[in-house]
């Protein structure tokens, strides 16, 4: 049995007093760890201040919103996933659509972050993307699987079985606009349908696969309802602790 998994993605949002204050009102009021797995993904600069409290706050993990591929040497600017495990941090997500867009980052640099952040024993959430032209062509299949393939290129069975997958159709993330039950089945069916492929049932079958674009309080029931969903990607929604403890507690809403 999968455990719902729901990450929080801050992205470039929020001030140190602003985390603070959201840390201070999720506290207590998070779902216990074998039902719902909690995390939040911050930019590194918060990453003390988060991974301290999760210390004292068992209910909440970390996520990294990225990092780099080697653990040290002169890369200005970048974060090393080394030192990202050394603070403690529990997850590092991997090749989000904004990353990908703004930032230039291909498949063959994420299946690099990939087998770094494993190396340094944390667990990488490999987001794929898939485009609104690319639906309307009918070539979706390529687009949401061949990402994911490339990411897990050289990943043994052993590893394969602790990473998360992340489906997250640009088109809908931040614009309101979240894709619908049915098609975010259809394309998590296929992302496991890859796995099997690539690792064996047994394995695919243990992998979680979350959905993220436009989540909130409102639609993360029907979202969590489909079979090949195991967890969400909240935004926007996350920023306020009010929603988000909504989002989290989807089971008693």
């Amino acid at each position: 049995m999968r455990t719902p998994f729901i990450v929080g993605n801050w992205k470039m949002n929020l001030t140190l007093h602003e985390v603070e204050e959201f840390l201070d009102a999720v506290k207590g009021n998070l779902p216990d760890p074998k039902e719902v797995e909690c995390a939040i993904a911050a930019s590194s600069i918060y990453m003390d201040v988060l991974t301290r409290f999760c210390k004292e706050e068992t209910n909440l993990k970390t996520a990294a919103q990225n990092c780099f591929y080697k653990d040290s040497g002169a890369y200005t600017g970048e974060v090393s996933p080394m030192a990202l495990a050394d603070m403690g941090v529990n997850y590092v997500m991997l090749g989000h659509s904004e990353r990908r867009k703004y930032f230039g980052e291909t498949n063959k640099m994420i299946n690099k972050k990939v087998k770094a952040v494993l190396a340094n024993n944390m667990v990488p959430i490999i987001c794929c993307d898939e485009t609104m032209a690319k639906r309307k062509t009918y070539d979706e299949m390529n687009w949401v699987v061949n990402p994911v393939i490339e990411a897990l290129k050289g990943i043994s069975e052993d590893d394969a079985k602790k990473i998360v997958i992340g489906y997250e159709p640009s088109w809908a993330i931040g614009t309101g606009k979240s894709a619908s039950g049915a098609e975010i089945q259809e394309a998590c069916f296929l992302i496991r349908e890859t796995l099997k492929d690539l690792y064996g049932d047994d394995i695919a079958n243990q992998i979680r696969i979350v959905y993220g674009g436009s989540v909130n309080a409102r639609n993360v029931s029907e979202i969590m309802s489909q079979d090949d969903v195991d967890g969400v990607l909240p935004g926007k929604s996350s920023l306020k602790a009010k929603e988000f403890i909504k989002i989290v507690n989807y089971q008693n809403n």
